[in-house]
């Protein structure tokens, strides 16, 4: 039996509508507000990146093929265009007519070069002559030198000229493209600006001084575009034999990739917008007229440059588990218990304390560690690389597909094997998205030396920035079973062999899908049978169809069901007669929801697993994951505590799907809760 599923592509918009909601909220600081409106372009580069060029070549590929959704891909695709358009129209409105002018009545003030006194032009013109000229170059266009294959998200001017060249050419228009290494955003001096903190945009310099590149000929114009191209990387990886050096080769061609989204200023003349999408071979539909800056992620670095901290979050101060705190020696502390950690209200430094400790530690033998994305300077892998130094027996398993993290990883690699690590890049065919670290070292009892096992389990990356602002939890145990588990993965990923049988952990592509099928089963017949059934989960992403046949199932059966899904959800809750015992929320806040927690009743039991997997076909079939057992009583109660029901009671940043797969936002209640608020209350004490 076939069940009704919600559009991918549509839920990705939907989430970022939520995001562009926080972006509106005036009870949000005003610069966080902006922070907001420049995360949506930046998930709407990454969308256009790789679902939309996806959907783009299904259409060119299968166009008779119907989506889970039961839409063909073309019907798909205008729809997303069509709620795109809309959504970029109400963002640009929205900086243009609310925030820019919320902005300068705090003194921060965009100069535009229609505004400028003479000083500030004079100040604008050696900007340009001294910090852009020298690093720009200009393209004519002619038989010689045609169009040129601009960089994927590059900004660009297409300059409109008259005149005759030193040649006796006609020159009619030109390219010219801004190096990345160019700042967007100039800061004019104060005392020149008249506001405490004044900007220039790169865009407004290029405008005004842009005919400085083209000497004796008339500029008629100067408009900005950008171009977003298809950046799904083609690996065969049937044929590969060094997936390092086929991934270093192929990672050029990712930023000239196939158009799949032009953005140009409103203002440019119809003739020419026609002339670009030619050049791209894009439609009306996938050229977006904005009124402002083509690119407002570069917007992103404005909140930095200003100090206002009574226009930001307040800062936060991570807390210290005392166990922690009370020893210097983590190994010594996990020997007392399983240690939990909740980033970002708790800090990430005792991860990187235990790494630290282990390559320092005579006692330490070896390291194993999964990488997946860990940023381009990372105390964490410098750990990892003295360890190396000092003898140890290092063993590093680095995904090298993970997307846009690929060149950050080869380097990462290349570092590793240079000290003498071992470096292992997975599976082929299967990322390696779990997050593990394995501690071998020796201990001593009385006169007895043996080896012992440490692990850290984690739902997020091992990354000390994005800890910052990801919600995640990291489990510290020395439980031998749960140990061992760690170890038989770790010999898996880097070894050859048959399958392995777990004691606790659930892997992918193995045994995860299987036992959170029969976990949700042996919810409905407890049902069935009278007895009561729960299931609770938190989540980034549902899209798997078996598993949401089997929440349907257990729905109807009377399983009591609450979802958490940040993102997209395929499944619709609230049908009679299917899933009237579904809720689906979402939480966007401060900090990005991240953590994967299932929770299930279990006959009393409460099981209780994290893990860095969603309820995604790929993360069931196509990488390599694990969910881990929370085993200690007072820990899992934090865990459901913590993770789950102060979500359920959030009715300030929660959103609740309904049937129809529409979000409403949950505003009611004599008082407000915010889940992430609350916790920041009672883990850091704000």
């Amino acid at each position: 039996m076939s069940y009704p599923l919600l559009n991918r592509e549509l839920g990705i918009l939907a989430f970022n509508e939520r995001v562009l909601a926080q972006a509106a909220d005036p009870e949000t600081p005003l610069l966080e507000r902006l922070r907001f409106i420049c995360i949506v372009s930046s998930n709407l580069d990454e969308f256009f990146e790789i679902r939309v060029a996806g959907l783009k070549e299904q259409m060119r590929d299968n166009p008779g093929v119907l989506t889970q959704d039961g839409m063909t891909h073309l019907q798909v695709y205008t729809q997303v265009s069509q709620q795109a358009q809309s959504l970029v129209s109400r963002q640009y409105a929205m900086l243009s007519d609310t925030l820019l002018p919320l902005l300068e009545k705090e003194g921060i003030f965009f100069h535009g070069a229609d505004g400028w006194n003479d000083a500030q032009r004079q100040w604008a013109k050696e900007v340009f002559l001294q910090e852009l000229m020298p690093v720009l170059t200009p393209i004519g266009l002619d038989p010689a030198h045609p169009f040129p294959r601009v960089l994927n998200k590059s900004l660009n001017f297409a300059v409109e000229l008259e005149g005759k060249d030193a040649f006796g050419r006609d020159a009619e228009l030109a390219i010219v493209q801004a190096p990345r290494s160019l700042p967007r955003l100039v800061a004019m001096p104060a005392a020149l600006s008249g506001h405490p903190y004044g900007y220039v945009l790169l865009s407004s310099l290029m405008q005004c001084f842009v005919g400085e590149l083209f000497p004796n000929l008339t500029t008629k114009g100067c408009h900005q575009f950008r171009v977003t191209r298809n950046s799904e990387l083609f690996v065969d990886e049937d044929e590969i034999t060094n997936l390092r050096t086929a991934l270093q080769g192929e990672l050029p061609a990712r930023h000239l990739g196939d158009a799949v989204r032009i953005e140009v200023d409103a203002n440019t003349p119809g003739r020419l917008i026609r002339r670009l999408q030619i050049e791209c071979g894009l439609s009306d539909a996938d050229c977006y007229r904005v009124k402002g800056p083509v690119n407002l992620v570069r917007l992103m670095q404005l909140p930095d440059m200003v100090d206002r901290p009574d226009l930001k979050f307040l800062p936060h101060v991570p807390a210290l588990p005392k166990r922690l705190a009370n020893t210097s020696v983590i190994f010594d502390a996990i020997d007392q218990g399983d240690i939990l950690l909740h980033h970002p209200y708790d800090s990430f430094q005792p991860v990187l304390e235990l790494l630290l400790q282990a390559a320092r530690d005579p006692a330490v033998v070896a390291i194993k560690q999964t990488i997946y994305r860990t940023g381009n300077e990372s105390a964490l892998m410098d750990a990892l690389m003295e360890a190396a130094r000092n003898g140890k027996e290092v063993t590093v398993v680095v995904e090298l597909l993970a997307r846009f993290d690929e060149e950050t990883n080869i380097n990462w690699a290349a570092q590793l094997e240079a000290v003498g690590a071992h470096v292992v890049y997975g599976v082929v065919g299967h990322k390696c998205h779990a997050k593990m670290l394995l501690i071998v070292r020796r201990t001593q009892t009385g006169k007895q030396v043996r080896l012992k096992r440490y692990v850290h389990l984690g739902t997020g990356n091992y990354h000390p920035r994005t800890a910052r602002f990801y919600s995640d939890f990291g489990l510290m145990t020395a439980n031998e079973a749960m140990c061992r588990d760690v170890h038989l993965v770790f010999q898996q990923l880097t070894g050859i062999g048959g399958q392995i049988t777990l004691s606790h952990l659930w892997q992918s592509p193995f045994t995860l899908h299987t036992a959170l099928l029969e976990a949700i089963r042996f919810e409905a017949r407890a049902a069935e049978a009278g007895k009561k059934a729960r299931i609770i989960a938190k989540m980034n992403a549902l899209l798997e169809p078996s598993v949401i046949a089997e929440l349907y199932k257990a729905s109807k059966a009377g399983v009591k069901i609450d979802l958490i899904v940040r993102g997209v959800c395929a499944l619709q809750p609230g049908v009679p007669g299917l899933s009237e015992n579904i809720s689906v929320r979402s939480i966007v806040g401060r900090f990005l929801e991240h953590h994967r927690i299932y929770y299930f009743h279990a006959g009393g039991t409460e099981q209780v697993y994290l893990s860095s997997a969603d309820w995604m076909d790929r993360n069931f079939f196509r990488r390599i994951e694990v969910a881990f057992p929370v085993l200690d009583k007072k820990l899992k109660a934090r865990v459901i505590r913590e993770g789950l029901m102060v979500h359920l009671r959030d009715n300030q940043s929660s959103w609740i799907m309904q049937s129809d797969g529409r979000y409403q936002r949950r505003r009611h209640g004599k008082r407000l809760y915010n889940s992430q608020k609350a916790l920041l209350a009672e883990l850091c004490g704000e």
